[in-house]
């Protein structure tokens, strides 16, 4: 679509390059909007991650871009040496975030993200080539007369009008509405591939990759780089969900984990981790309750018995998936739900008794996240395909309650009302029976408020906890009852919070903290200590991996290292 040439400018005395409509081109009216579209789209955007433009012009009927000359390589030209380190890879892979995320705050979807469109430089990477972006949403049906549909079945040689097919999202092929999620999705097969040094999704015909991206998952990271962090694995993932409700919704989120990635397995990206230390260290069990610090010990009342300390391990050839299914404790403490994925990628329910010698997974349950009890512990909630699902805790048949995208947790009580929240909104009311939910918290927005998540009912089954995310400054923990539109601010908090016997739980600064409660006059009363830590946390869905029981029988928290049960009150 153009020529580019290294120049010097003479006025400022420095290094450009410039880019050129051939002349053969300059008659189409096609290439020439994509030209100018280009201009008008890098001219909006100063970012240290995109390529700059110093200059628009004309010359004897020739259209020319004067941009930032970069000294370096594209990312496509590294990726035929093979794969990146790790190290690379996270910091490559945060840059396109940063400048994605500039596009995107500006208005701007970029269509044709790809490893030939990001340049390697010494000051990092950056994002070229925004000839497609803003443009109509990419169809079949707008290639040209020479790239028919006959054409489909020969063998990918050159690129169409659409943008690179390889990295296209599945709306994108399929010529439905294409937003800033597209490009999302183009990100996660250019992790992948500066990953494994393979496509995510190949085939030998134009019609047989898009068959891929529609309808196929990528072969998993973890069969091609076993060292891979598996919350790396994860990041990917996710970026690839095929439906774009179940992907990260924006780059910022994205950018948040890989970031959360650099920051959690430093060794790995130093190469100084083993696999099987790696394993044990990332996808052992979620934790059942860290010991309390000894020097913490003097602030917890007396009355309070010391943890047993244990560990479970995942089932076999599984990971335990902590940020999309963390271990969840039963009503009566005696048995654990969880999300486990298993060597193809693929999550489901698994449940485990404490007095079991292992987990059983729970059939039909495949894409599950975020399970939660009903009030006897006889049934399981869980979210799967953009639904709201529930299966019996010892198996039986799947029903299907409602649509629920982009889940944030739910919660059940013994009436039959389940409460959920998805990405950016209130919490939604449901009967367990199936139905149209009704949002019966409504988001402040004039207040700063973003998303109600992870709503907790009391054992009263009225009354019910939630998350409300706003500024950093103003997250809390509020409490609301079925029958009332009225809530209360409770206490600032980070992330979820659950109950036990008098007392709520919640995260401060990476532990677990104890809010004594009274029960009755549904307020806190005295100061809140310490218990635990530290605990997993993820701070783009605004959750800590605890969990605990109706009963004060047991309790479960994440941490870094092992799993630890608490058979204690508190």
């Amino acid at each position: 679509m153009g020529e580019v040439y290294r120049a010097r400018d003479t006025r400022l005395d420095r290094t450009v390059a410039i880019k050129i409509l051939p002349e053969h081109l300059s008659s189409n009216l096609e290439a020439k909007q994509r030209f100018e579209r280009e201009a008008r789209t890098i001219s909006s955007l100063n970012h240290p991650n995109i390529c700059t433009l110093h200059d628009v012009g004309n010359q004897d009927g020739t259209d020319f871009l004067v941009m930032e000359f970069l000294e370096g390589e594209t990312l496509a030209d590294r990726l035929r040496k093979g794969p990146l380190p790790l190290e690379q890879v996270l910091k490559v892979g945060t840059e396109i975030c940063e400048g994605l995320e500039k596009a995107h705050r500006s208005g701007v979807v970029h269509r044709d993200l790809k490893p030939g469109n990001i340049m390697l430089t010494k000051g990092g990477a950056k994002l070229m080539d925004f000839g497609l972006a803003k443009a109509c949403p990419a169809t079949l049906g707008t290639l040209s007369s020479s790239q028919s549909l006959a054409t489909m079945s020969q063998p990918l040689t050159t690129e169409g009008t659409i943008g690179t097919i390889h990295y296209m999202a599945p709306e994108q092929v399929e010529g439905k509405e294409v937003d800033v999620r597209s490009d999302i999705f183009s990100l996660g097969t250019v992790l992948y591939e500066m990953i494994t040094g393979k496509r995510a999704f190949e085939g030998k015909t134009t019609a047989s990759t898009i068959a891929a991206i529609i309808a196929a998952d990528p072969t998993p990271i973890s069969s091609i780089q076993p060292t891979t962090p598996p919350s790396l694995d994860r990041v990917v993932k996710t970026a690839l969900a095929k439906d774009p409700y179940d992907r990260f919704q924006t780059v910022h989120d994205l950018k948040l984990h890989l970031k959360w990635v650099a920051e959690t397995v430093p060794s790995a990206a130093a190469g100084t981790v083993r696999p099987s230390q790696e394993r044990w260290i990332w996808l052992s069990v979620t934790t059942i309750l860290p010991a309390a610090l000894l020097s913490l010990y003097s602030r917890i009342p007396s009355n309070i018995l010391p943890p047993t300390l244990s560990y479970i391990l995942p089932p076999e050839k599984t990971d335990l998936a902590y940020f999309t299914g963390p271990v969840t404790v039963s009503h009566n403490g005696r048995t654990l739900v969880f999300v486990a994925t298993n060597s193809e990628g693929r999550d489901s329910v698994w449940v485990r008794p404490l007095d079991a010698p292992e987990a059983q997974s729970v059939a039909g349950t495949e894409g599950a996240s975020f399970p939660f009890w009903s009030t006897d512990d006889r049934s399981i909630g869980f979210f799967a395909g953009g639904k709201l699902k529930s299966v019996g805790a010892a198996g039986g048949p799947v029903f299907t309650i409602c649509d629920a995208p982009g889940p944030r947790g739910g919660t059940w009580n013994r009436d039959g009302v389940i409460l959920f929240a998805t990405t950016w909104s209130g919490i939604y009311r449901v009967p367990s029976s199936g139905g149209t939910p009704a949002e019966i918290t409504k988001v402040d927005g004039l207040h700063g408020e973003t998303t109600h998540r992870w709503p907790y009912f009391l054992p009263d089954g009225q009354h019910f906890l939630y998350f409300a995310g706003a500024s950093a400054e103003a997250l809390s923990i509020h409490i609301a009852a079925l029958d009332s539109s009225d809530t209360k601010v409770l206490f600032p908090a980070r992330s979820n919070a659950a109950y036990i016997p008098g007392y709520l739980l919640y995260i401060r600064d990476r532990m677990l903290m104890a809010q004594p409660f009274d029960e009755k006059k549904l307020q806190i009363r005295g100061q809140a200590f310490p218990i635990a830590g530290p605990v997993l946390y993820d701070q783009l869905l605004w959750i800590r991996v605890f969990s605990s029981s109706f009963n004060g029988g047991s309790r479960l928290s994440g941490s870094e290292q092992w799993g630890r049960l608490a058979p204690d009150h508190v």
